[in-house]
């Protein structure tokens, strides 16, 4: 069982994620013109907490994400919530082809997880229909301390370095800013963007 399995079931009980998914659900309205005939898909959705908060927004959203377990709590949300337009999807995609198409992608802290970032960054291209928006929330570079170094994760993202791969990926408009700040029981504080990029 992953890290990520053995957590799901207390993952929606820490405060902290659901204020950072609130703090990125908003600033995602903000930067992206959503429109209610769009289709979404989030890249990582854990247990699907900033996805059912902007459940009322999309015609359908696809919760993709490679814990089984995460996505079992995503299944037991979407009876709970009653929404038919949200499908939960246990599906690995950095190691497997999707077909599909969207017009927004959205990820929130999974980004520094993703071995290969420019393969992944293909497939979002990939996926994405014309003038889809793409949008990214990770943290800032980090010394390693966020998950600890004996964690291999990449340690944050210099935004405007993203963007520059971003294009070279295809993208054209990119822009990004500070959503949130997380500040540990230790007193470390580790601000967060959310980067949107479209295609």
């Amino acid at each position: 069982m992953s890290e990520f399995d053995s957590r799901a079931r207390v993952w929606d009980k820490d405060k902290m994620h659901l204020e950072r998914s609130e703090a990125i659900a908003l600033e995602l309205q903000r930067m992206v013109p959503i429109d209610p005939s769009m289709k979404a898909m989030e890249y990582g959705s854990g247990t699907g907490l900033l996805s059912f908060l902007l459940r009322d927004k999309f015609s359908e959203i696809t919760l993709m994400d490679s814990s089984r377990e995460m996505i079992e709590v995503c299944k037991e949300k979407t009876v709970y919530f009653g929404t038919n337009h949200v499908t939960p999807l246990w599906f690995d995609l950095e190691h497997s082809d999707y077909e599909g198409k969207f017009d927004l992608i959205y990820s929130q802290m999974v980004l520094h997880h993703v071995t290969n970032i420019e393969l992944i960054f293909e497939k979002f291209h990939h996926l994405l229909n014309p003038g889809g928006f793409l949008a990214i929330a990770d943290l800032y570079p980090e010394d390693g301390s966020f998950h600890g170094p004996e964690v291999k994760v990449h340690w944050g993202f210099d935004p405007a370095a993203l963007s520059t791969k971003l294009k070279i990926h295809g993208f054209k408009t990119v822009e990004f800013k500070e959503s949130f700040r997380m500040k540990r029981e230790s007193g470390r504080v580790y601000p967060i963007f959310l980067l949107v990029a479209q295609k």
